[in-house]
């Protein structure tokens, strides 16, 4: 069977390793891009109400952030998640020119992730109470896509440091 795989595979694999594709930074940029496009949207839901009500639930629960509530009002935390997402946004798309910009965003956005990401165990009724752990309900779901950004925030970190060092 493998050997089979491997013959079939032999021409793509050879094809590919000569392909400007795998030799250039595209993945790299497609990826701050992404990063820049996903701040910008989750960054504009903060400014509105819905957005700072939808977000109760899991600045409620965090070990880390929870804080806020007693320093802002609901809205007033959303308002400063927004702009710190914003900034994280900014300073990762100003990485396109200046890779220690880009340090500072990656690592604001690497911090933002482990934030999003602590919330998880402490997130009540996240698991479904018949299927168990690792079946995932209410707000858990949604937070499972920042263990991806935090990966990616590390990526476009290490990339950035690397190309300044």
């Amino acid at each position: 069977m493998n050997a089979h795989m491997d013959t079939a595979l032999d021409p793509f694999v050879g094809k590919s390793r000569r392909s400007s594709l795998l030799l250039s930074d595209l993945d790299y940029h497609v990826i701050r891009a992404s990063m820049v496009i996903m701040y910008f949207f989750f960054g504009y839901q903060k400014w509105w109400p819905y957005e700072a009500e939808r977000l109760v639930p899991f600045i409620s629960n965090s070990p880390l952030i929870r804080w806020l509530y007693l320093v802002f009002s609901h809205q007033g935390a959303s308002w400063l998640l927004g702009l710190s997402e914003w900034t994280f946004g900014a300073l990762i798309l100003a990485g396109f020119w200046d890779k220690r910009l880009g340090i500072l965003g990656a690592a604001g956005s690497t911090v933002t992730f482990i934030v999003t990401v602590s919330i998880i165990p402490f997130m009540p009724n996240g698991w479904d109470p018949v299927a168990g752990f690792p079946a995932m309900t209410g707000n858990v779901p949604f937070l499972m896509k920042d263990v991806v950004l935090l990966a990616v925030s590390l990526y476009l970190l290490k990339q950035d440091l690397v190309r300044v060092a």
